[in-house]
Order: structure tokens, then C-alpha cells, then sequence
């Protein structure tokens, strides 16, 4: 699996009141972030993603609850259990990702490197393999 894709473990403040951490572009993430998004209210067995990406970066945090995150470069695959808002996984592009295993009332926050657009996705498995070749 591509050395690139990593935990990154963020800051903790630990407090009494309430612990806090926070995410900071190109410091504890590699990349400036162009677009957030987060995704919510999964339906028990449902799967996200299904996709990878020609250009973007992502960076996954599950800021409640937990969840699965599948990686695939094409040759070996990974899954990478999501489950403390205080790290993330960093996802380089060209990486096959799919997100399952949602528990009741989990939140994934995604950082991404680049705005939305649509010719960046490929959603055909076989189309992947052949873009990593």
C-alpha cells in the first residue's frame, strides 16, 4: 500500500470542561484545504465513497462515533478503523476508498485539496486500475 497514506494524530487539549483539538492546513495536514464536507445519518449497511480521486487529497476524521475506511491502490487493500476525533487518515489521490460500518449517529468530517468537480471522480472499479497502471 502507498507509504503516503498515514494516521495523523492531531492535537488534544485536554481540559476539565472538554477536550479540543483542531486541524491546521499544511501543518498537520499536507495540503491546503479547498473544500469541507461531512457525512451523517448513515442508514445501518449502508456504504459511502465507492470512488477514488485523479487529483484530490482527503483527510477523514470521525468526529462522533466510527466507522471503516477501505483503501485500495490497485493492488493491496487496507482498512483503517475511524473511531477518535483526535486523528485522521490521510488519503493521497489515486486511491480507491469506500467508508462502511457506520455506527448509529457517527460523523466523518472530509478535508479535501481541491473544489468539487465532477471529471475528477472515477467511479468505475476497472477504470481505477487502469488509471494507477
Amino acid at each position: 500500500m502507498s507509504n503516503n497514506i498515514r494516521i495523523i494524530n492531531l492535537p488534544k487539549i485536554i481540559d476539565n470542561r472538554g477536550n479540543l483539538s483542531f486541524i491546521e492546513e499544511e501543518n498537520h495536514i499536507p495540503f491546503e484545504i479547498k473544500r469541507t464536507y461531512w457525512i451523517y445519518d448513515v442508514p445501518g449497511g449502508e456504504v459511502r465513497g465507492g470512488h477514488a480521486y485523479k487529483e484530490n487529497q482527503e483527510f477523514i476524521v470521525a468526529l462522533s462515533g466510527s466507522f471503516d475506511v477501505l483503501l485500495d491502490d490497485g493492488t493491496e487493500q487496507n482498512v483503517f478503523l475511524l473511531n477518535r476525533s483526535y486523528y485522521g487518515l490521510y488519503v493521497p489521490k489515486g486511491i480507491w476508498r469506500q467508508m462502511k460500518n457506520f455506527s448509529t449517529n457517527s460523523l466523518a468530517l472530509l478535508l479535501s485539496s481541491t473544489y468539487y468537480e465532477k471529471n475528477d471522480y472515477i467511479y468505475d472499479y476497472e477504470e481505477f486500475k487502469r488509471f494507477v497502471r
